[in-house]
């Protein structure tokens, strides 16, 4: 059977019209190419809306989590105003108070006759420091001063 030519026809056809049950080349070039763009612009505002997160990083750990708190809240609400609150919050430093307490703390215990305890250690329990004290925990045989470590033996 010979195909016959439809008389409404033009002489020259697009290149982007296809014969019937032929692939239809640019449909998938189009799909492929959104498809992609949709990816490339996703991960590019997932990266945008992390910004806050990563500035804050560099902060203390309170403030990288509040920081990171107020991202999530505006990832789910769409209120921008929360990524904005985070953003010049990763900004801002917090001031250190801890530092000059735990010194402050230290200098009372040496005052006071006691082992300094360092941030962060653990201590064994029922270890008398001192003469008469009360304290039930302190530090190990290997940190107490020497004229302790003869009353721990």
């Amino acid at each position: 059977m010979e195909h016959s030519v439809h008389p409404a026809l033009v002489d020259h056809i697009p290149g982007f019209i296809t014969q019937p049950g032929q692939t239809d080349y640019l449909f998938v070039g189009v799909i492929v190419f959104l498809i992609v763009m949709v990816l490339v612009v996703g991960n590019l505002y997932f990266q945008l809306h992390a910004v806050p997160e990563r500035i804050a990083h560099r902060a203390n750990k309170v403030q990288m989590e509040i920081v990171a708190v107020l991202a999530l809240i505006s990832l789910f609400t769409h209120n921008h105003i929360y990524w904005i609150i985070g953003l010049l919050l990763a900004f801002i430093r917090f001031p250190d108070f801890m530092t000059p307490l735990y010194s402050i703390a230290r200098s009372l215990a040496k005052l006071a006759g006691r082992v300094p305890v360092e941030i962060g250690t653990r201590l064994p329990s029922s270890v008398v420091p001192g003469p008469g004290s009360e304290v039930t925990k302190t530090l190990p045989p290997e940190k107490l001063p020497p004229e302790k470590v003869s009353d721990h033996a």
